[in-house]
């Protein structure tokens, strides 16, 4: 067995590697209950589902449950552990093991869920924002799919609630909102609690570069 995966609606399967597939239908889907986001190529979704559940596996979760979305190129999960720890998990997983990850393009921790409101948006932005501490600053992220709200919209409502100091560049929190058709997912998190794996690859090997021109300096 490579993967456990959710097909159609209502409908759970696990894809075994002869290409079987053993549904469940008194499983409920997880598109309405997800706490995590990831992101992949848009034909590349059945193996970076295959990534995400191991990955997860490995982050100490023995039954997480991976689904698609039903937008391109988006991959959703429900994880038993909370969302930031696990993607900061996923994280360091990566770090010490980069080929552990090939379809994936980001992987986003998801702590409320809410329609796609502005009103409601608003409200768990406001509600998860006492985490960041009063000498401590944020930046808000927000993407778009299949709503007609505005970027600046969103991000001019969610800022007028917050009273701490904005950072663009190096904040050290990020206020997520990531808009996917009727429903929104909302976090306030670390960084570190995020996984841009191109970001972390270019790091990775910006590391090795003067790690090995460092041990190539004559004594």
């Amino acid at each position: 067995m490579n993967i456990g995966w959710v097909y159609g609606v209502g409908v759970v399967g696990i894809r075994f590697s002869a290409g079987c597939v053993v549904t469940h239908p008194a499983v409920k889907p997880v598109a309405r209950e997800f706490n995590i986001l990831a992101t992949t190529e848009r034909i590349n979704e059945s193996r970076a589902g295959s990534e995400l559940w191991m990955l997860l596996r490995a982050a100490g979760d023995e039954a997480p449950v991976v689904d698609r979305m039903g937008l391109w190129g988006i991959i959703i999960a429900r994880t038993h552990l909370e969302p930031a720890v696990a993607v900061a998990r996923i994280r360091d997983e990566f770090l010490k093991k980069p080929d552990s990850i090939q379809a994936l393009f980001r992987v986003i921790p998801i702590q409320r869920l809410v329609p796609t409101k502005l009103e409601e948006i608003v409200k768990a932005a406001k509600e998860l924002s006492t985490a960041i501490g009063a000498d401590e600053s944020y930046r808000i992220t927000v993407e778009k799919r299949r709503t007609r709200l505005g970027s600046h919209e969103i991000i001019d409502a969610v800022a007028e609630g917050i009273v701490s100091k904005v950072n663009l560049d190096k904040p050290d929190w990020i206020l997520l909102v990531e808009t996917a058709g009727r429903m929104t997912g909302v976090s306030v998190v670390r960084p570190a609690n995020i996984l841009n794996v191109q970001k972390e690859r270019v790091r990775l090997t910006a590391e090795a570069k003067k790690r090995a021109t460092f041990d190539n300096k004559p004594a």
